[in-house]
């Protein structure tokens, strides 16, 4: 399931089943768990760990140094999960010692081709990055976020659960779980009541969230006035207690 001109390390962890593509390159502290499927000219180094049934197309490179200049080759970590799907020329790095000195993407994610998932970014299950969406360092994704195409998200950026992004989106600041946004800079657009749908949110809690979404961004509150109203209703909704946490603790100040 190797093929003959791909050059895998010795000290390499391998799990059975794992299929390795023509010259492609496997570092001696990579784990690969089985079932996984790499292919033809990808580059896997550092202290890097794939779990199951992973499918990992040409010319990606995974697990290198991070694009940060206080780097100075420390051990640190790039840790992917199970049934990812990672398209063409995409680029994930291992962490940082500033932060918690790991990279992590979890389970499920379908990623499209020329994603870059930096430095110390931790990335949920059931995501979509459309092709060239980028993440720069420390940068946090929630779980079923939607992508869309060139969307770029700055550091320390935190992007909330069931999210949208459209295409060429810039994030600057924190998006909160269950809105869409699109341009440059982004802009509020209601909520992915569509997505909800198909994820089994009933018609309760997305009334809900949708009565969150205009106390924060078509009552005319002030930010800290509307907090504490949607606070006030989270206890009431656990979809909206996600979105009340969210933007209290928001670091960077949220999309509005």
């Amino acid at each position: 399931m190797i093929h003959p001109t791909a050059i895998v390390h010795p000290d390499a962890r391998i799990g059975d089943g794992v299929e390795i593509g023509p010259y492609s390159i496997i570092g001696a502290n990579v784990e690969i768990g089985d079932e996984c499927r790499i292919g033809p000219h990808v580059v896997i180094e550092g202290n890097t760990r794939i779990g199951r049934e992973n499918r990992i197309f040409q010319f990606c490179s995974i697990g290198a140094a991070p694009q940060d200049k206080k780097y100075d080759d420390e051990p640190t970590r790039l840790e992917i999960g199970d049934r990812n799907t990672i398209r063409e020329f995409c680029s994930f790095n291992v962490g940082t010692a500033q932060d918690a000195g790991v990279t992590i993407v979890g389970n499920d994610n379908w990623i499209m081709a020329y994603v870059h998932v930096a430095h110390d970014c931790v990335v949920g299950n059931n995501t979509i990055f459309a092709n060239n969406a980028t993440l720069a360092g420390h940068v946090q994704v929630g779980d079923w976020a939607i992508l869309g195409g060139f969307t770029g998200v700055h550091q320390f950026g935190r992007v909330g659960a069931h999210s949208f992004c459209g295409v060429g989106t810039v994030l600057t600041q924190d998006l909160p779980p269950y809105v869409t946004v699109s341009g440059n800079p982004a802009a509020p657009h209601g909520i992915n009541s569509e997505g909800l749908k198909r994820r089994g949110f009933s018609a309760d809690d997305i009334a809900a969230i949708k009565r969150a979404y205009r106390t924060l961004y078509r009552s005319g509150l002030a930010l800290g006035e509307a907090r504490l109203r949607i606070a006030e209703s989270a206890a009431e909704s656990e979809a909206v207690r996600l979105f009340s946490d969210f933007i209290a603790d928001s670091g960077r100040g949220i999309v509005r």
